[in-house]
């Protein structure tokens, strides 16, 4: 059914071909690279760094991947720090591309010899101890991750920033887009700019049992006594969805009981275009409000709970309204080229051991 499409598929893609070109576009901060996660453990328990990469002889660690994966897939906070099985393997290899990326970066950049400024480096350093909750996280971080050493903190500091340079430098600065190009490309492109109508929802889906192959039984399948069960699960999901008033604490439910594949995304299918939802569906969601929640819909068997969060009607949009989001898609659009050249660049001199 096209309402149910895998977001695996989507997150992916926006995410793990080069692991997020979008950061070529918008390099991380030195305070965010290095931020602890909240699940990070305790002090004593944590686990000692395992090299997983080599560059050019520069050692890669598993905690530098694991933050990397977390970047990628911020969602994990949902999972208790864990990631989906189903994508965890190319969360994985994107952010391993990422890291080694990241290196490469820096040491081209140490290669044309780019400095940071003392002063520079201690603002950077002041604002990245501002990013921890208190005085217990950033001291796990200065532990497990620099030896208990300021220097040792400050080289990581300034490796950010570099990394940050260089990359503002060759892409960044290299990909900006003017207004005069973005409206030639609105003018070129009229069928790029219209909107069909459409519904921006969230869902809660009780599925029903699977078949021995596992795939859910089809509907008229069940005995009445499963689908009872089923029915009891779904009412009970239906209160508790009711009882929410915000995206936020909706999605937060849709993570925790449903059964659907947008359970990783917060329950959120973005907008989803008429033609693409099933009629039990339409029907009732073109009758709710911004905010409101439906009752239960059956579709395919299953029990799917929505909440509409807006309304789109059919529209051509203006030049305008599509200005800034245009400008910007071009923009990250050629910074991701830019990226994936410099990539293959530095990629083909360089000595990779991944271990």
């Amino acid at each position: 059914m096209k309402f149910r499409l895998h977001p695996a598929l989507i997150f992916l893609l926006a995410y793990c071909p080069l692991a997020t070109a979008q950061k070529a576009a918008a390099p991380p901060t030195t305070a965010s690279r290095y931020i602890v996660s909240a699940h990070a453990p305790s002090i004593p328990s944590a686990p000692p760094a395992r090299p997983v990469a080599r560059v050019n002889g520069a050692v890669l660690t598993d905690h530098d991947l694991l933050r990397e994966m977390y970047t990628i897939f911020p969602y994990a906070k949902q999972h208790n720090g864990g990631f989906p099985k189903e994508m965890e393997a190319d969360i994985r290899r994107g952010a391993l591309q990422m890291i080694e990326f990241e290196e490469l970066v820096y040491q081209e950049a140490t290669r044309r010899h780019l400095t940071i400024s003392p002063q520079r480096l201690a603002v950077s350093e002041k604002q990245f101890r501002e990013q921890f909750e208190n005085e217990q996280q950033y001291q796990y971080f200065l532990q497990t991750e620099a030896n208990g050493s300021l220097q040792v903190l400050r080289t990581k500091i300034k490796r950010s920033l570099l990394i940050e340079d260089f990359l503002k430098e060759q892409v960044n600065q290299k990909s900006a887009v003017s207004e005069a190009e973005a409206k030639a490309f609105y003018l070129q492109n009229p069928d790029r700019f219209k909107m069909p109508e459409s519904y921006a929802v969230q869902t809660i889906t009780i599925l029903p049992p699977k078949q021995p192959g596992g795939k859910p039984l089809t509907p008229g399948a069940l005995n009445p006594e499963i689908d009872k069960r089923m029915r009891a699960r779904a009412e009970d999901a239906l209160k508790q969805a009711k009882a929410t008033s915000t995206y936020e604490q909706f999605g937060v439910l849709a993570e925790k009981i449903s059964e659907d594949d947008y359970r990783v995304m917060m329950g959120d299918h973005r907008a989803v275009k008429v033609a693409d939802l099933p009629a039990p569906i339409l029907a009732v969601i073109a009758k709710l409000q911004p905010g409101q929640i439906s009752g239960l819909i059956q579709v395919d068997g299953a029990y799917t709970i929505v909440r509409l969060n807006a309304h789109n009607p059919a529209r051509i949009e203006t030049f305008a309204g599509a200005k800034e989001t245009l400008i910007a898609q071009m923009q990250q659009s050629k910074a991701e080229r830019l990226r994936r050249e410099m990539d293959a660049r530095l990629r083909k001199d360089a000595k990779i051991e991944e271990l």
